[in-house]
């Protein structure tokens, strides 16, 4: 890991993720009664489990509202939800400020271009490979992985690792 990078995820006190595209793969399924249907992946949210416990809170902030993304934090115990909103920006300063942390100390994992004001406001932005290339253009790091296909995971991984912190197995 690069030491600019490495010194940037050290000091990441929350991290922040969009949902469509980064938590999923950003397809969205219609059932035949007209229910909405996302995938998550199981290594994602297993992450998310790791970085709490390693007390680092997880946050989401999407622009469309979904009761399978309410359902998916709950399972979570993501605490931080705002749905609904393309302006990401208002959202993370009242998570900042709850948290009592600077924007230098937050992560966010987002893959279209109404992401890139808040991931030019972070101290670590990052994009699934499948982001928009402007989105890919900016950030400090693209996964590996696409998104809703261990993206998430991946980047908590270098998080845990840049703050030498266990990966609970429990």
């Amino acid at each position: 890991m690069k030491k600019e990078l490495k010194e940037k995820l050290k000091k990441i006190k929350l991290l922040i993720l969009d949902v469509d595209g980064v938590l999923t793969d950003g397809s969205i399924v219609y059932s035949s009664q007209g229910e909405e249907i996302k995938t998550f992946n199981v290594h994602d949210g297993y992450g998310i489990e790791m970085l709490r416990q390693a007390g680092i809170p997880v946050a989401i902030i999407t622009g469309r509202n979904s009761k399978i993304v309410e359902t998916r934090a709950k399972d979570l115990k993501i605490e931080d939800l705002v749905q609904g909103t393309i302006d990401k920006v208002p959202a993370a300063e009242l998570f900042a400020k709850k948290y009592n942390i600077t924007f230098e100390e937050i992560a966010f994992m987002g893959d279209d271009l109404f992401d890139i004001p808040l991931l030019q406001r972070v101290g670590f932005s990052c994009a699934p490979k499948n982001a928009r290339k402007e989105v890919k253009r900016i950030v400090d790091y693209v996964t590996k992985n696409e998104g809703g296909k261990g993206a998430v995971r991946e980047v908590i991984d270098l998080i845990l690792e840049a703050q030498k912190k266990e990966k609970n197995f429990d």
